[in-house]
């Protein structure tokens, strides 16, 4: 069955960031897709044979997820964080909350891995978002992730759709072993 029908009508593909990172999770890695709408990752990374496990408020996005996975229907900018466990690996696109980023970096586990891409500010003069609660400014996510392994980053425009966008992959770094691992690294040493 091929990815695009598969997903509900109105579904877009995957991001191509999430694809082109997609091969640095380990195999059969569990996932946490927040804000997952109607599962497009959940979709796409457990067709690559990992676990997935999506958040999301919309009751019809909720439903048509979780036919990839186990979904969690919860209104997490208003309500407590409703997941106890930690992941192998964090998906976030086109969603940002500042004020859950805590609960976003303590839902990796050690040597985990995150795949984020949101809007960045110059998206206001596109269209919407538009709002600066809903745009990161210069370097966020790299202040973000400050202390874990940041793997790619870039922020900029993007033609299709276009979009001022930032996106970033990171390692949680707080596992000594993988600390060891990136210090003797190649490009590390000096």
């Amino acid at each position: 069955m091929s990815l695009s029908g598969s997903l509900q009508h109105g579904q877009e593909n995957p991001s191509a960031w999430v694809q082109r990172w997609a091969q640095l999770l380990q195999p059969k890695s569990t996932v946490l897709d927040v804000a997952c709408g109607h599962g497009r990752h959940m979709a796409y990374l457990s067709g690559l044979g990992h676990q997935l496990t999506g958040i999301d408020r919309n009751p019809e996005a909720v439903s048509a997820a979780s036919a990839f996975g186990r979904v969690v229907q919860a209104d997490i900018e208003n309500g407590p964080w409703p997941l106890s466990e930690a992941f192998d690996a964090l998906v976030v696109t086109n969603y940002l909350w500042r004020a859950l980023f805590p609960q976003l970096l303590n839902a990796v586990k050690p040597g985990g891995l995150v795949l984020y891409e949101t809007f960045a500010q110059g998206n206001e003069t596109l269209g919407k978002p538009s709002r600066p609660d809903f745009l990161l400014a210069p370097g966020e996510l790299l202040q973000m992730f400050q202390g874990w392994r940041v793997v790619a980053y870039e922020h900029g425009y993007l033609p299709s759709p276009v979009r001022y966008v930032q996106r970033i992959v990171a390692v949680n770094s707080l596992d000594p072993v993988a600390r060891h691992v990136l210090s003797t690294a190649p490009e590390s040493q000096g």
